[in-house]
């Protein structure tokens, strides 16, 4: 697997809703799954939120700062499995978001088997009890998955301090 490469590379948002605001990680994860959305949007790549069934656990959390993405709406734990649910044409996936071990893992998962390269920024991914978050990071890292961080993968997307973006971004971690 080689860097991301921006202009195939779209974002996944997964489930970061209010019902896991009482868990140790979320405001962390919130935190880390906005920075990732706002650069997103500055590079221009594909954008996916999902909210995992929004009546009973509610919308996605408002510090993580959608715009214009509209959630997709999902009962499968996999974000892949979603009606609505779409890369944009992209074959590489940035995943983000709740739960490590079982929405991130399974849409993780299924990407992979698409034939997706996929990169989770471990610190912008969070579960309620730390032996499944990294449980399931090391099965996602032997299945394939790039396990990395958020300042890793937003450098990885710039590619050089030269690129017009680089300070907008830069200004995202600093």
């Amino acid at each position: 697997m080689s860097v991301l490469d921006r202009s195939q590379s779209a974002l996944v948002v997964v489930d970061v809703q209010e019902a896991f605001r009482g868990y140790e990680t979320f405001a962390a994860v919130a935190r880390r799954c906005s920075i990732l959305l706002a650069a997103a949007r500055l590079l221009n790549l594909q954008r996916v939120v999902t909210e995992q069934y929004p009546k009973g656990l509610g919308h996605t959390a408002a510090e993580v700062g959608i715009e214009d993405e509209v959630p997709v709406e999902k009962v499968a734990f996999s974000a892949a499995r979603a009606e609505g649910f779409d890369l944009g044409g992209a074959s590489e996936a940035i995943v983000c978001g709740i739960e490590t071990h079982v929405c991130v893992s399974q849409t993780v998962l299924d990407l992979l088997g698409d034939g997706v390269a996929v990169y989770v920024p471990a610190d912008a991914v969070g579960a309620r009890h730390v032996i499944d978050h990294d449980r399931a990071l090391a099965r996602l890292e032997r299945a394939g998955a790039v396990v990395t961080t958020v300042e890793a993968t937003l450098f990885e997307l710039l590619g050089s301090a030269a690129v017009p973006e680089f300070k907008a971004l830069q200004g995202l971690i600093i």
